[in-house]
């Protein structure tokens, strides 16, 4: 009931925040072509245009837009207020340290292959008068914008940026235990973030790939459509394990149901997990939530380490992104006796079963921008 309450909240306030933009007084943005509510997300527009053309092919939701999503969160996360009791420096969230201080912290084991997103991103931060904390949270808003079913994720412009690197051993390992991972999140967060709020984070692997857990393939997708913001992740995470993508054996990585697929051993082990079992089969075929959760936890995790009474809310210079496409099912050669029923609670919903042979997954390419 508390879900479905905060799905209404989070439906009311993005109703409301429609019905206010409307009778707001807009400004007229120097471009000549743009209005905007604040005019400090009038340089916004610019950005946009740049990221859309330059990085994201024309507005595709390609590797691109995937790893700037990724890197968004290992910014962020990167905060811990239990060192800071200790008296030692706990990592400033988002305030663009990743890129800022890159050479030290693109080499933390967690962070290994974003020094690739970060260089690519180096080029437009240089070109704009944008923070490079602001422009690394606004890069994922909008490459997310690009995958059909996403939501619209917040943009905000005021964050401080970082004058230190953050400490190492901040972000979450395929290979923590459940354990590690929502005691990492809850510090981060000053416990907002619980094991259930973790789930919703997790949304974001609908549109993700592995290029670094097996160093001999990249590119390797956590389910079988990793250009649709949709709830096959979901789905997929919880079907029986029967190989590995490549020659298996690497930590964190655990088999997954189908040829070219990566399971981490995270996403595997929290699935099954009692405490986050039946919030993740909760996801199954329900769009709306995997729209709204996320949603609402990306608007925290990208202003974590910020003063919010600082910062300017941009969101209405994000696109709306393309409508959800195709329908939640089994991959084809699968029945509904491959899953592994986690949640005591639920059955695990009917789905339809793609017809034909059972198929594998295609590698998402690597990242390539035009300059």
């Amino acid at each position: 009931m508390a879900f479905k309450n905060l799905i209404t909240l989070v439906s009311i306030a993005a109703a409301l925040t429609g019905t206010n933009a409307a009778l707001t007084r807009r400004v007229a943005c120097p471009d000549g072509k743009n209005t905007a509510t604040n005019a400090a997300c009038c340089q916004l527009f610019a950005v946009r245009d740049d990221l859309q053309q330059n990085m994201f092919h024309g507005g595709q939701c390609t590797a691109e837009a995937h790893e700037a999503l990724r890197l968004t969160f290992h910014d962020a996360i990167a905060i811990s207020p239990a060192l800071e009791a200790q008296g030692k420096f706990g990592g400033g969230g988002a305030d663009g340290s990743i890129a800022i201080f890159s050479e030290i912290e693109t080499a933390f084991h967690p962070n290994i292959g974003l020094d690739e997103v970060v260089a690519l991103q180096k080029p437009f931060i240089a070109r704009h008068n944008l923070s490079v904390a602001d422009f690394i949270q606004f890069a994922g808003a909008i490459g997310v914008s690009n995958c059909p079913g996403a939501p619209q994720l917040a943009a905000f412009v005021g964050r401080k940026d970082a004058t230190q690197p953050a400490p190492d051993g901040l972000v979450p390992e395929p290979f923590h235990t459940p354990d590690q991972i929502f005691d990492r999140l809850a510090d981060a967060s000053q416990g907002e973030f619980d094991p259930i709020l973790t789930v919703w984070l997790l949304t974001a692997h609908t549109v993700a790939a592995a290029n670094d857990v097996d160093p001999t393939k990249s590119g390797l997708p956590f389910d079988s459509t990793p250009g649709l913001w949709d709830t096959q992740f979901f789905v997929e995470t919880q079907l029986r394990g029967t190989s590995f993508p490549g020659k298996g054996g690497n930590q964190g990585e655990v088999e997954s149901p189908l040829a070219g697929e990566m399971r981490l051993q995270s996403d595997h082990t929290i699935a099954r997990d009692s405490r986050t079992a039946c919030e993740w089969q909760s996801f199954v075929d329900n769009q709306p939530k995997a729209q709204a959760m996320f949603q609402f936890v990306f608007h925290d995790l990208s202003i974590l380490g910020q003063n919010i009474d600082d910062l300017v809310d941009c969101t209405e210079v994000v696109p709306i992104p393309p409508p959800p496409q195709g329908i939640t099912h089994l991959p084809a050669g699968m029945t509904h006796t491959d899953i592994e029923q986690a949640c005591a609670d639920t059955p695990f919903p009917t789905l339809p079963i793609d017809p034909g042979p059972k198929t594998g997954v295609a590698p998402v390419p690597k990242p390539v921008v035009k300059q």
